[in-house]
């Protein structure tokens, strides 16, 4: 089956004002459709846009554009941050889990999707291709589909098919799809991933995001054995790993051998190798990060990030203080399918400092900061100077260690403040 393409500004006609327009999630952002729809600001009025992190140019969340866009994001990257910072774009803390549930229930009805696919096969099949995520299931209720068809999107395996007949309007483009840089791993970094790979195991099933201490811990696991991955994303730091047999999956209860993601985003290596793999299944984060999906598997291993972590092991992930900064997304999801998981380990990786020498782990995280991670939750924290175990310990016990993995120049100041605040003696 051929598409019968029009132009972008054509396509995007079937937005009306007052409707609810869901835009396709990172790498797969459709930069020509986002252009089109905010070139017709001045015929439209209060049009909710809702995405989760979308890569790519936010042209809608111009001051000037207030009237015509409502923007609601489920997680603030960077192209969105001074936008809610500011006021202009609003944030909704939510479980990335429980997204597709908003639009399959109709609590969140979606009026216009705006996807990318990759070009449909033979059978009229296209793929939602590196992102699948929380976007198949607002493909699969909206009532009008307006896709970007691509031949750089990956035609990907798994549950992000829809057939050219689904598609209201749709444009011809040839665009590269978006890209991070990997960036040389840092010696802290390398520092913090060698501590994260002692507490990986033989048959462990890994989620870790992305960005130098993710690749860091990765690099540590070459002389590991019969890896499994099910993520919410992945990037590439898995290749390599995967081509020395050491990630294969063979361990893993839930779709055994298979590499399971929501979404990939990184550079072209990553969107070349899920490109027809049949070991690679892109999947509805709904089932990806379902506690019940994630706890079946053995050993689970989740590598998430923080922003600040207080010495009780309090988690802020997505704010710095009052201002808003990323997103709840994945991280509890999997903090607690790890913790089920029989022989899991939910680990929370950080340097002890900033890039500007502000510490990282405090007596108690900033005023009007969210807490993402609950201290009940929380296993194990690592930075540069070791691993802190913290599940089932108590408070004075907890405050010892995360005092001990602490920068060197921070840790008599946290002693005294946990000494004056709590009166517990370490």
């Amino acid at each position: 089956m051929h598409f019968t393409h029009t132009s972008a500004q054509e396509a995007v006609k079937i937005i009306e004002s007052g409707h609810r327009v869901f835009i396709h999630t990172a790498a797969a952002a459709p930069q020509r459709l986002i252009d089109a729809m905010t070139e017709r600001h001045e015929e439209l009025e209060d049009v909710e846009i809702i995405s989760a992190h979308t890569e790519g140019e936010v042209p809608y969340a111009r001051w000037e554009y207030q009237k015509s866009f409502k923007i609601n994001s489920f997680f603030v990257g960077h192209n969105l941050r001074s936008a809610v910072q500011e006021g202009r774009a609003n944030y909704i803390p939510i479980f990335l889990s429980e997204i597709p549930a908003l639009f399959r229930c109709g609590r969140m009805p979606i009026d216009v999707a705006l996807v990318s696919v990759s070009l449909p096969n033979d059978k009229g099949y296209c793929s939602l291709g590196c992102s699948v995520d929380i976007s198949n299931a607002a493909i699969d209720t909206a009532k009008y589909v307006i896709a970007q068809v691509n031949p750089n999107m990956p035609f990907v395996h798994g549950n992000g098919i829809i057939h050219a007949s689904q598609i209201h309007a749709s444009i011809e483009v040839d665009d590269p799809l978006f890209e991070r840089p990997q960036k040389p791993v840092t010696e802290l970094e390398r520092q913090i991933g060698q501590n994260v790979a002692e507490l990986v195991e033989d048959g462990a099933t890994l989620q870790m995001g992305i960005g130098g201490i993710p690749d860091a811990a990765l690099s540590y696991l070459k002389n590991h054995k019969n890896l499994g991955v099910h993520t919410e994303m992945c990037s590439d730091g898995i290749i390599d790993l995967v081509e020395r047999g050491v990630i294969n999956g063979t361990q893993k209860v839930t779709e055994p051998g298979k590499i399971v993601s929501g979404f990939a985003f990184g550079t072209k290596r990553i969107y070349d190798f899920i490109d027809q793999n049949p070991i690679v299944n892109m999947m509805d984060v709904g089932y990806v990060n379902d506690t019940r999906t994630i706890r079946q598997n053995p050993k689970v291993t989740a590598i998430n990030s923080a922003i600040e972590i207080d010495v009780y092991g309090q988690v802020c992930a997505d704010s710095i203080g009052t201002k808003h900064y990323s997103g709840v997304g994945g991280q509890m999801d999997f903090i607690r399918g790890a913790t089920l998981s029989k022989g899991g380990k939910a680990i929370l990786a950080l340097p002890s400092r900033t890039s500007k020498g502000i510490p990282r782990i405090v007596p108690s995280v900033k005023v009007g900061a969210s807490i993402v991670t609950t201290r009940a939750h929380v296993q194990y924290i690592v930075t540069e100077y070791g691993i802190a175990s913290l599940y089932a310990k108590n408070l004075k016990e907890r405050s010892k260690q995360m005092v001990d993995i602490a920068h060197p120049d921070d840790r008599e100041f946290l002693s005294r403040k946990i000494y004056e605040d709590g009166k517990i003696l370490i």
